[in-house]
Order: C-alpha cells, then structure tokens, then sequence
C-alpha cells in the first residue's frame, strides 16, 4: 500500500504534467496581486500610444495562453476589458496583413522583418 507521502507526490506530479498547477499558481498570484493592490487608487489614464500596446501585449500574452498574466496586465494598467478589433488594430498600426498572418504579431513581424538582416525565430 502507498504512503500519503507517495501519494502526494503522484498526485503533484499528475497536477504539473496536467499544467493545472501551473494554472493554479498563477491564479494565486493574480489573487495576492488583486487583494494588495490598492483599490482607491486609479491607474494613470492611457495615452493613445499605451492602449496600442498594451492591446499588443495582451493579444501576445492570449496568444500564448498567459491568460493570468494577461488579466493582470488589464488590471494594473487599466486597459478595457474587451480587447480592441483586430481590424482597428490593423488600421491603427498601418499593418499590412497578408493571408498567412494568424495574428496582429504576425504581420507585425512579417512588415519589421522585410530588409531586416534579422530573421525571425523558427
């Protein structure tokens, strides 16, 4: 028979493998950060510029599927909480997106690295 020891750890081990544990301390910082932040106190308003890319930013950390790190993010700098259209972006930004270009980062890279003796990461 196993040990509640043993079974600690199978259990921890599944919870990582799973990235429920993760995901469970994320939230739990995102948790401590919320119930430390101060409430009373309102972030600075947003300049056109910051809202861009901060929206930039966000769609990254989505993308990635940082969602904790991305909820944060629209708390601590008061970014709306519905992310901006993708076309606004587009059009705010003068990106060019081509047909292969799965997000605003893509074409953000695909417009930055043309002539660029930089070469994207594979």
């Amino acid at each position: 028979m196993a040990t509640v020891a043993e079974l600690k750890a199978v259990l921890k081990d599944t919870l990582e493998k799973r990235g429920v544990l993760g995901h469970l301390r994320a939230k739990i910082r995102a948790e401590v950060f919320n119930a430390l932040d101060d409430q009373g106190e309102k972030p600075p308003p947003l300049s056109h510029e910051n809202l861009l890319i901060n929206e930039l930013i966000r769609e990254y950390l989505e993308f990635n599927k940082y969602k904790y790190s991305a909820s944060v993010l629209a708390a601590e700098s008061g970014q709306p909480a519905m992310p901006l259209e993708r076309q606004f972006l587009i059009k705010e930004l003068n990106i060019f997106e081509d047909s292969n270009a799965k997000t605003v980062e893509d074409g953000i890279q695909t417009t930055f690295m043309k002539g660029s003796s930089l070469q994207p990461p594979r």
